[in-house]
This record gives structure tokens, sequence and C-alpha cells, in this order.
């Protein structure tokens, strides 16, 4: 996934995330875009596919896309650099 290279590329860490504002601007996009999938996908594919936090997933979403209560950036760092690697690879196998 193009976000992780790039945080990985550009040796990103979750401290950078927590205090630079571009780079808070730069994940919300992926985020939303990974999230709005996520609800597209048939209730059925996400029952057969149980071992993805799918609801999760769509949280995040909704929160960065509606800001309830503010963006709490210590989540979304550790989504960005604990979740969307295991994310990833998961996603892979059902390639």
């Amino acid at each position: 996934m193009k976000l992780n290279e790039y945080i990985n590329g550009h040796k990103i860490s979750k401290e950078d995330l927590l205090k630079e504002y571009s780079l808070q601007w730069l994940v919300t996009t992926p985020l939303y875009n990974i999230g709005e999938h996520v609800y597209n996908l048939s209730d059925a594919y996400k029952k057969a596919h149980s071992e993805i936090q799918w609801s999760m997933i769509a949280g995040v979403r909704h929160r960065l896309v509606h800001d309830y209560d503010g963006t709490n950036w210590n989540i979304i760092a550790d989504v960005v650099f604990d979740e969307l690697p295991t994310l990833i690879k998961q996603l892979e196998q059902l390639l």
C-alpha cells in the first residue's frame, strides 16, 4: 500500500505523525479511502473474512470524516504504525 511505503521510505515515525500537521493530512486521505472501500464491501464478503476488523476500519474513516470530538492522533498513529501493516498482510493473503 502506498501510504505504508511512503511512511517507511521517508522514515516517518509515530512521533513525527503526532507533531507534524502536514503528515496528519498525508495519512487522512488514504485512511478515508480504505474506510470507504470497506464500507462498500458486501456483508457476505466481510463475514467470509471475519479475521479482518472491518468495523474498526470503517469506524476510523467515520471519525476522521466527521471529526467526532476531534481527532485523537494517538489512535490514528497506532492505526498507521501498528494496525496498517497487519491489515496489508491480511489483504495480501486474500489476493
